[in-house]
Order: structure tokens, then sequence, then C-alpha cells
């Protein structure tokens, strides 16, 4: 196997921390993944990997070498690429995340034009409100919704995502319509409850300057803006939900805005990647297209 297949089935690892994830973001068996670190570890005269039951780790060696390997990499990558721009159009697959909604009412209603655009580039879509691993999982580039915890990956920010309070006419004629937060104390809201950390979300609004949150009674609550959007329609509750996603049921009347002089902070919309010293042709086409239709879509406001 050539050395450099070898240096980028090592560092997938590493990336990884598993072989039968190297093996299945590189599509390989992973009696091969195994195969070629066996090899190249035979070739440098050194352990690169301590190996458990549970667990992938680098050695000393393994970690010093996959710093050398990643820069070599990259630079090999750039190299091919200073060529590729004006002979090729961009090529390859890539691995994108997003959030549910985003994917499958924006984006992939969307993807035809960019495939006619790129006709060498296919894409597999992951739709879930999960925050996925981007290392761990072999994907390129995630699109997040919301603040985003320190990390080593590189962000591109979007823009800011207006956030309104909703509810059901169905509902405001049984309850009534509230007229400031303190009226919320005789509310029901449909309760929110982030998919990765079960952390329910309080109700929220700015006034005067400052950031106001607030816990909110209901009955149900649910794990997915597709279920917060479905039981607000159904008359279950009050919900605090991005502007674009229920627009159509604004311009229809099946929700009505409230509150709209208590309104919560916008949220940041990002679209995440690993680290790398150069990104590939193809990730940077997709990304500056991504953006472009999101920006659009959603009406983000640009920080």
């Amino acid at each position: 196997m050539d050395r450099i297949d070898l240096f980028r089935i090592f560092v997938r690892v590493v990336d990884t921390a598993s072989f039968s994830r190297a093996a299945a973001s590189l599509s390989m068996p992973r009696s091969s993944v195994s195969t070629a670190v066996q090899e190249l570890e035979s070739r440098l005269g050194t352990r690169l990997l301590a190996r458990t039951t549970r667990s992938v780790a680098p050695t000393p060696d393994g970690r010093a070498f996959y710093d050398h390997a990643s820069r070599l990499i990259a630079d090999i990558e750039e190299a091919e690429s200073l060529f590729r721009r004006d002979r090729a159009s961009p090529r390859g697959t890539l691995r994108v995340d997003m959030p549910g909604r985003i994917g499958r009412l924006i984006v992939a209603p969307a993807l035809p034009e960019f495939l006619s655009r790129y006709p060498e580039i296919d894409i597999e879509l992951g739709v879930t409100d999960r925050a996925v691993n981007l290392i761990e999982d072999g994907v390129d580039c995630v699109v997040r919704v919301g603040p985003l915890p320190d990390s080593s990956l590189i962000a591109r920010k979007i823009g800011m995502l207006e956030l309104i309070s909703v509810a059901s006419p169905a509902y405001l004629a049984e309850y009534g319509t509230p007229a400031s937060p303190e009226d919320l104390a005789r509310h029901l809201a449909v309760r929110y409850a982030s998919p990765s950390t079960g952390r329910v979300e309080e109700w929220e609004w700015v006034e005067g300057g400052q950031l106001h949150t607030l816990p909110v009674s209901g009955r149900v609550t649910v794990t997915s803006a597709e279920a917060l959007i479905a039981c607000a329609l159904a008359g279950t509750g009050l919900i605090q939900i991005p502007a674009y996603d229920v627009r159509p049921h604004l311009d229809a009347g099946t929700l009505i805005r409230i509150l709209p002089a208590y309104r919560a902070e916008p949220l940041p919309i990002t679209l995440l990647y690993p680290h790398r010293r150069h990104l590939s042709a193809r990730l940077q086409v997709f990304a500056d297209w991504l953006v472009d239709l999101l920006v659009a879509a959603t009406s983000a406001r640009p920080l």
C-alpha cells in the first residue's frame, strides 16, 4: 500500500479513536485498516497505537507522528488542488449533518441545483437534532443552531436567527393571549428538552437590555423542533421558535405571534468543520453554497 495511504488511514484511526469507525468512514474493511496500521508501525519501527478492547489511542511516538502526518497530508492535498482547480471541477463525497428541519425543508429541496452545478460531488446528508461528533463520525461539516461549546473546530458564522413566541388560535381562545411575561404563570407551554443533554429550555426574553429567563409549566415535553411545532399547532401550549420555522403557519393563520414586545435573544447559526490547514475544494464550494442558501431561506441577520 502507498505510504500516503498508510498515513491517511493512521490519521483517520486517531481522529475517530476506533478501527471500526475509521474503516466505515474510509469505506474499507476493518481488517484492511488494522493491517495498514501494522504495516506502518513495521516500516517506522515503533508502536504508534495503544490498543485495548474498548479504545484506541496514540502512543507518545504515535502522537508525534500524527502531527507530522496530518501536516503532510494537508500539504499534498493542497498541492494537488493547485492543478485541479483550473482543469477539473471539485470532486468526491462530502458527509454533512444538520438539524432536521433545516435539512428536510431547506437543504434537501435545494440540493439538485448544487449537484447540477458540481456533477462530481456526492453528498451524504445527515439530518438530526443530536449533536454529532465530526471527528468520530467522519463528518466533513455540520450546521449548528445555538451557542457553541469551546472546541478545536473551525466555526464559520452564518448569522443570527430571530426567535418568536407563537400559539395556535384554539389555544388562545381557551386560555387567552398573554400580554406580558408575568402572564405566563397562567399558561401552558410546550417544553423543549435538548436531545443531547436533556436540559429543558426556559422561556426567555430581553427587556431593558437584560436577558430574563423563566421556567414554564407544561404537560408535554419534546426533543425536536418538528414535535414542538406539531404540538403548538394542536393547541398544547405556547412555544418559542425561530421565525423562519413557522413562517408558513403564520401566513396561514394556524399559528399566531404573541408577546412581540418581549423577544428572546436571537440564536446564532454556524457552520463547523474540523481544524485543517487547507479545506478541500469540494468542502469550500459546498460551504459557500450552503451559507448563501441558509441566509436567504432563514432571513438570518448577518453578524
